[in-house]
């Protein structure tokens, strides 16, 4: 997978908007004003999402593709060097469950607006 179908992709999911508010460095991936996924333009091709503590864990064992964040608590974000060898359906899997798990932490009000907007 290259940065332009993980790119492709992440915006392929429901109710993703895009900006860059860090600058030039990445582009920051939202659902509802939350970020969920942070692709870096620099370095080592990765991107940096958002899951529970216990996945993180589980994925870093699993994977030595996925390392705690660099710049993202650690807990909570892991990178995930998506051209390395990770496969691609592995690293789609993750950024819709880090999409996922950031909606169902949206407000009430929020999560009813957007899935009123896709239906």
């Amino acid at each position: 997978m290259d940065i332009e179908q993980l790119r492709e992709y992440i915006l392929s999911l429901p109710d993703v908007t895009e900006d860059m508010p860090f600058g030039d460095d990445c582009i920051v991936y939202r659902i509802g004003g939350k970020i969920f996924a942070c692709l870096s333009l620099t370095g080592d091709k990765h991107v940096a999402i958002k899951l529970t503590p216990d996945r993180n864990n589980e994925l870093r064992a699993e994977h030595s593709d996925i390392e705690p964040a660099w710049h993202w608590n650690k807990k909570h974000w892991s990178d995930i060097y998506y051209e390395r060898a990770l496969p691609s359906p592995l690293v789609k899997s993750l950024l819709k469950e880090s999409h996922d798990l950031v909606f169902s932490s949206l407000p009430k009000s929020i999560r009813e607006a957007l899935s009123s907007k896709t239906s």
